[in-house]
């Protein structure tokens, strides 16, 4: 299994844990393609066990209209919200699972 299956593996574990016939019909996740270009991922935290939980915000390259190094995490409305360049969709995806998973 590569890193990225492993990723993809753990991310459908935690949106299933999720699906209790409710979560699913008003929240989700949500991964899409910006044209700057990049990634922007949201993920609703509401009704799960990270629904209030803090998490501090990371970001780097975001001072230059010209880097191609960039990415920014936040928690803004009970919602994790990541973006980055084209090649960080993997790197956000670590980062909320392992915030996610980190209190389990």
């Amino acid at each position: 299994m590569t890193r990225q299956d492993d990723i993809i593996s753990r991310l459908q574990a935690w949106y299933a844990r999720q699906c209790d016939g409710d979560w699913e019909h008003t929240y989700g996740i949500e991964i899409r393609t910006l044209d700057n270009p990049g990634w922007r991922v949201r993920i609703d935290l509401t009704d799960t066990n990270l629904d209030g939980r803090s998490f501090e915000p990371v970001q780097r390259g975001l001072d230059s209209e010209a880097s191609t190094d960039w990415h920014s995490m936040s928690v803004e409305e009970n919602k994790f919200e990541g973006a980055g360049d084209p090649l960080k969709l993997g790197y956000i995806l670590q980062t909320f699972l392992d915030w996610a998973e980190s209190d389990q």
